[in-house]
């Protein structure tokens, strides 16, 4: 990345089927997507440092390992990561969403980012990441692949994180339908995983439900999916305008969070829509929560579309 490049870093647009997304290098960041001229993600400027995780891209784990600490391979090693997450004590979103990657390809609708994850004091695994994004006049698609090119299995697990704009307004006053059956409940203080429960009261958003000003910081699970195992999340305004995102099978968790914020311009901005490969903590709760035992020279790949309704 050249000095004079923005502080997000190296910037590539692509266009297509009435779309423009504008990416950013440091994180393979989706920084800007419209339809039309219209936000379906809430946007950060090129030279600002990229707040709240806003279309960054999460691996080799999304969401949290609590504190920091989990225990992997046949000998039950121990490992530690840094605590990015101090208030809560957790290892927050992965290692590469800071991360200057580099550009292997960009055509007019096409671009693909590409870093290594190097072994490191608490993930002493190599992992190459790729990162497609392409435009249509389906949306954006998006692919996430990790290969590990290292001599050792390695846990894996990604996903992104956007902040979908329903249209006019903030979150208090768009439709959400989200077709998941089952909710991680968590401890309120620190978003510890304590178990899975049917959807109830406020997190029963099966139909279409106006969010208000209910709060949502939970993973999700048990999508209905269609015929080819999509599952499709659904944010309108009361024009009717919206955005949706759909994932295929490979995802089978979704964290959702109602953007609550201290700083009042992020303040219920967008809502975080993240398809997961895995549950959170999944490095804790092994394969049984989704976490991916990468073998060496094996790839995983996860795919997920944002497109306007």
């Amino acid at each position: 990345m050249s000095s004079d490049a923005p502080l997000s870093g190296s910037a590539l647009t692509i266009t297509a089927g009435g779309y423009t997304a504008e990416l950013a290098s440091v994180g393979a960041t989706l920084r800007t997507l419209r339809y039309e001229g219209r936000d379906l993600v809430v946007p950060f400027d090129a030279d600002e440092v990229r707040p709240a995780f806003r279309g960054a891209v999460l691996a080799p784990w999304p969401n949290r390992v609590v504190d920091g600490t989990y225990t992997f391979g046949s000998t039950g090693t121990v490992h530690e990561l840094a605590l990015t997450e101090p208030t809560r004590h957790h290892a927050l979103h992965g290692l590469v969403a800071w991360t200057d990657f580099r550009t292997v390809a960009h055509e007019p609708d096409r671009a693909v980012l590409a870093t290594t994850i190097p072994a490191q004091s608490g993930y002493p695994f190599r992992v190459e990441v790729l990162v497609e994004y392409r435009l249509d006049a389906d949306g954006l698609h998006t692919t996430i692949t990790g290969t590990n090119s290292g001599p050792d299995a390695a846990p894996w697990g990604t996903g992104p994180h956007p902040y979908l704009v329903g249209g006019e307004g903030r979150v208090d006053d768009w439709t959400l339908t989200l077709p998941a059956a089952e909710v991680l409940e968590v401890t309120e203080d620190r978003l510890i995983p304590t178990g899975l429960a049917p959807v109830h009261d406020e997190f029963d958003l099966r139909s279409a439900t106006l969010i208000g000003d209910r709060f949502i910081d939970h993973a999700y699970t048990g999508f209905d999916r269609d015929a080819d195992g999509i599952a499709t999340i659904l944010l309108t305004a009361a024009d009717g305008h919206g955005v949706r995102a759909s994932f295929g099978p490979e995802c089978p968790w979704v964290q959702v969070h109602t953007a609550d914020h201290v700083v009042p311009e992020y303040h219920r901005a967008g809502l975080a829509v993240e398809p997961m490969t895995c549950a959170p903590d999944a490095f804790n709760a092994g394969v049984d929560a989704g976490l991916v035992v990468l073998e060496p020279g094996a790839s995983h790949a996860a795919s997920w579309t944002i497109a306007a309704v």
